[in-house]
């Protein structure tokens, strides 16, 4: 994949932490985008322009959000904060890419989806595992039809990831949700764009019951008759800490996975060992990509707000039948 550009674009990120490193690694790819960082905390923000080879730094979201050099701004703070800086940006004239989880309710993106309009501008979901070559390689095997009706699928994404003390993950207000809502919305959408349109979900959540749920279990079905189960866990270990197997049964075969997207093995018609692709393993890369030749030629993404408000709705429905059964989780 190129990274030229047809034009320079500033981009902006608001927040500094974990989600601005990993953007500012993959932007680093795209030489004609210029970037910018703001925080609350200056020095904060003046120690990652200078860590990532920015073009300056602002000691406010305010101020880079109104500042006439940039175009487009990624709002990478907790999600609490992602709706109001959203429509800011948007009012000042800016694009806006927002890090998932995108906003606490789903209704939020009418809100979004309005202002979008009167601005003229666009927002982006950065929602990477749709753009994932795993994801990619899935939704072709099974339009191909390869493994014939599609009866099962599985999908294993357990693992123990540490919160750290003073996260904004540990905290209800900032987060807006738990495990799930976090960081299981990227496997919910991947659930969801496989190639068959789900129909109902069911949320379990095991071990000791708190209002910040650490692990669940996701039953789907889908119109077309398929079933399927999905594991989602902060606090269960997993080999090499992630390497997991999924698998998609049909009638005339199987799809086994690494659930990170490392290979796929198709068992049907004809026996395959695919590798999808090391070099973007993440989908971020095709992600960006797409975003800037958005902005450049303004069009819409492949990734569209609907989508990203049906993975919301996904999510709240699947809270809401797990609190019905044991009236536990956090609302969202």
């Amino acid at each position: 994949m190129k990274s030229e550009l047809k034009k320079t674009l500033n981009l902006a990120f608001l927040g500094c932490g974990f989600a601005t490193r990993l953007h500012s690694k993959t932007l680093s790819g795209f030489k004609n985008i210029r970037r910018f960082y703001a925080s609350r905390d200056k020095g904060k923000a003046e120690a990652y322009n200078r860590k990532y080879k920015g073009q300056g730094a602002f000691g406010s979201y305010e101020s880079v959000v109104n500042a006439n050099e940039v175009d487009v701004v990624l709002v990478a703070t907790p999600p609490s904060q992602h709706l109001d800086l959203t429509l800011q940006a948007l009012e000042a004239g800016k694009h806006v890419i927002v890090e998932k989880p995108p906003f606490l309710n789903s209704n939020d993106f009418d809100t979004i989806r309005q202002a979008q309009e009167t601005s003229g501008r666009r927002v982006f979901i950065a929602e990477n595992y749709f753009y994932k070559p795993l994801a990619i390689k899935l939704r072709e095997i099974m339009a191909s039809g390869a493994i014939g009706e599609i009866l099962f699928v599985h999908v294993n994404a357990l693992k123990k990831q540490v919160i750290e003390a003073n996260d904004w993950r540990d905290d209800s207000n900032l987060a807006g949700g738990g495990a799930l809502f976090e960081g299981g919305i990227h496997w919910i959408n991947f659930i969801a764009n496989l190639g068959l349109k789900i129909k109902s979900v069911h949320g379990f959540q095991p071990g000791t019951k708190k209002k910040m749920e650490q692990s669940i279990l996701v039953a789907l079905e889908y119109e077309e008759g398929a079933v399927g189960t999905f594991y989602y866990s902060w606090e269960t270990p997993s080999l090499f800490k992630g390497l997991r197997i999924s698998k998609i049964y049909g009638k005339e075969g199987s799809v086994t996975f690494e659930t990170n997207g490392i290979f796929v093995i198709v068992r049907g018609k004809k026996k395959r060992l695919i590798f999808p692709g090391l070099k973007d393993i993440a989908g971020y890369k095709a992600m960006f990509a797409d975003f800037i030749e958005c902005v450049q030629n303004d069009r819409d993404p492949r990734f569209s707000l609907d989508l990203a408000k049906q993975d919301l709705k996904l999510i709240e429905e699947i809270y809401r039948s797990a609190r019905k059964a044991n009236g536990s989780l956090a609302e969202t």
